[in-house]
């Protein structure tokens, strides 16, 4: 049984809605607050460093240019230096988001002051 008499009862549930529009309202552009907050050069300026440290970093440790390393450790598979690239890779990665974010932060109160 439909409702309202059973008229309706065949028709599917979309077309028995009266007055739907497919029309989506107007929405400020989303790259308008990317430009406003400097992200691209943002992200530029953390990758940039996030790479500079972890390629610093690895090698300090893969030359041992503070002289080698007291103790032995086993390094299965990839050896020393393919773990600590790995590590170094995080470590990159972890960088340029955390400068990323901040740098993004620093230009949101900077925009927010200017308003």
């Amino acid at each position: 049984m439909g409702r309202a008499g059973g008229t309706d009862a065949a028709l599917p549930l979309a077309s028995s809605r009266s007055s739907v529009t497919d029309e989506v309202p107007d929405r400020p552009p989303a790259g308008g607050l990317v430009r406003a907050l400097n992200v691209p050069r943002n992200a530029k300026l953390g990758v940039a460093s996030g790479l500079g440290l972890a390629v610093v970093v690895y090698l300090f440790r893969v030359l041992e240019l503070f002289g080698p390393f007291a103790g032995t450790r086993e390094y299965p598979v990839l050896g020393p230096e393919g773990w600590f690239l790995l590590l170094a890779f995080v470590l990159a990665s972890a960088t340029a988001l955390l400068v990323t974010a901040v740098l993004t932060v620093v230009s949101a109160y900077r925009l927010s002051r200017e308003l």
